[in-house]
């Protein structure tokens, strides 16, 4: 049997943390794109938000592949708008919540929740998330943006 002297335990007790955060990085990524069982934004029409004022559910037999997820529209028309110019459409933070990527981290999203800004799409995780991110929308987006590159890993 190993015996554990101060100093091995001092070690460890010192790597522990390094450990930590190593395993964290080891970790699956998040995809790029929100998409529950690959689809993007719960099948809502991203183009539809900007011409109808909000979430209108889109179709899979109006889909497009874009950035590793699968896009619904309401229409044809719709769908090739998106496919002409997917990032004019497509919500900012991957379609992950906004006011989450403004502290630092992902989380799911709700057609629901949502807010144009600037002529970007802002997706929240809740009404609540959205109520918070209204508070100082463009401080918000400025820490999700600083925030980003390092949010998905």
């Amino acid at each position: 049997m190993t015996q554990m002297t101060r100093r091995s335990l001092l070690g460890l007790t010192l790597a522990a943390p390094a450990l930590i955060l190593s395993t964290r990085a080891a970790l699956a990524k998040e995809p790029a794109i929100y998409a529950e069982g690959g689809i993007a934004i719960d099948g809502s029409d991203a183009v539809a938000y900007f011409d109808n004022n909000g979430p209108v559910a889109g179709s899979a037999s109006h889909a497009v592949s874009w950035n590793g997820a699968e896009w619904h529209f309401a229409s044809a028309a719709n769908a090739e708008t998106f496919k002409a110019n997917p990032t004019a459409y497509a919500p900012q933070f991957g379609g992950y919540c906004a006011y989450a990527a403004s502290l630092g981290y992902v989380a799911p999203t709700m057609p629901e929740a949502w807010t144009l800004y600037d002529g970007k799409l802002y997706l929240n995780a809740n009404l609540r998330a959205r109520e918070l991110w209204l508070k100082d929308v463009p401080g918000n987006i400025a820490k999700g943006e600083a925030n980003w590159p390092g949010i998905l890993g």
